[in-house]
């Protein structure tokens, strides 16, 4: 499936940036005299073109195939890159955020759309493990340029010439994806029937419960990889050599997770493999938060990386399910601006934590974000009374 191909391709290659900038901020922001939590402001700006490219891409859809919007997507994370490679002052490098955002949205927004209406679960997993393959990637191979006397201008080079590549082979092979999406009076995916409409909650109340869950829970993965090195250092006590080994570890489990619990969703039902998996989340944010040596806290961010890695494509799967099928492409493009948003707005609030307080205060907010998805959850699948049966 030449498709489904190209969407793991796509995914590996804009997840080895966006997975370093956790493990560069400490340089960048010493070149640009910054302090730790001024992330927050680029990342808020970054967001805000993510949402606004997911948005615009659902639309899209209707118009235009998922592989010329993946094309243009990867052409722009590869142009911002580039510019942030060589740029001088800390507006530019905003600048450069901005474009990546558009970028990444509309990758984002494309390959989830074209998974959900075409793929299994299995399939679904096997594209989202090429994102945690990739975050796996990136932060060795920014530790390892680093460890060879090169700074951080260089990593954000190299990445953008590899996308720029990227890009190239996407234009070549835009043909391979399916036509333009058609609009809401589609019909429903037969391997995800929709429920009927006595099971239904109120449409609005639904969709924002769902936005809500999938930003806070995007927001708990994004924060450990973004904070994971700074917390294990500063707040643990790590060495730089051995936190950048554990960040790694972390998306390495995000891969394995996703690869391991795709079949077993396809065996017992993503239901039961996503009320596990938000349970276990919080587990592992509960072993980074309680006092104890840093193994321990390496552990509860391992834990955490293999629990989440299966929550998103799986909720993104069964978004039929929950809203029908006509109106599936809007609500997944609705669901990645969402993670968009959690995934900057959660870490940037951990951020100016960390400047009020210290490197330790990370685990504890992400406890209490892991407590607050498990409590949200269970609203969003169970049964109204009455209706059973």
């Amino acid at each position: 499936m030449p498709a489904f191909r190209l969407a793991c391709l796509a995914y590996f290659s804009v997840a080895l940036p966006s997975s370093t900038l956790g493990l560069l901020w400490p340089s960048i922001r010493l070149s640009f005299h910054q302090p730790v939590a001024a992330l927050g402001i680029l990342l808020a700006l970054g967001i805000t073109a993510t949402v606004i490219a997911s948005a615009v891409t659902g639309r899209l859809l209707s118009r235009l195939s998922a592989g010329s919007l993946l094309a243009t997507g990867t052409a722009l994370t590869a142009v911002a890159l580039i510019a942030e490679a060589f740029t001088p002052a800390l507006w530019m490098f905003a600048c450069g955020m901005v474009v990546f955002g558009l970028g990444f949205g509309a990758v984002d927004a494309a390959v989830n759309v074209h998974a959900a209406r075409h793929g299994s679960a299995r399939q679904i997993n096997w594209m989202h493990a090429s994102y945690g393959a990739g975050a796996t990637l990136g932060p060795l191979l920014a530790t390892q340029m680093l460890g060879n006397g090169l700074t951080w201008h260089w990593v954000y080079g190299v990445l953008g010439c590899a996308q720029a590549g990227l890009a190239l082979v996407f234009t070549l092979t835009s043909r391979a994806w399916p036509g333009p999406c058609p609009p809401a009076a589609s019909t429903p995916r037969p391997a995800v029937p929709a429920r009927r409409p006595g099971n239904q909650r109120p449409p609005t109340m639904a969709a924002l419960g769902a936005l809500t869950f999938i930003a806070v829970e995007t927001g708990i993965e994004s924060g450990a990889g973004i904070w994971g090195y700074v917390f294990l250092t500063q707040g643990r006590g790590l060495t730089h050599t051995a936190a950048g080994a554990a960040l790694s570890a972390y998306w390495g489990m995000m891969f394995l997770g996703r690869v391991v619990l795709g079949p077993v969703a396809g065996r017992v039902g993503p239901s039961r493999v996503l009320g596990v998996a938000v349970a276990v989340v919080s587990a592992g944010c509960t072993l980074m938060a309680v006092p104890g040596p840093s193994l321990l806290a390496v552990a509860g961010l391992m834990v955490v990386g293999l629990a989440a890695a299966p929550i998103f494509p799986l909720f993104t799967l069964t978004t039929a399910e929950r809203v029908g099928g006509g109106d599936s492409t809007r609500m997944v493009s609705l669901q990645v601006g969402a993670s968009a948003i959690g995934s900057a707005a959660l870490p940037a609030g951990i951020g100016l934590a960390i400047g009020a307080f210290t490197a330790k205060a990370i685990a504890p907010q992400l406890l209490a974000l892991g407590l607050a998805m498990c409590a949200l959850y269970p609203l969003l699948t169970r049964t109204p009374r009455g209706e059973q049966g």
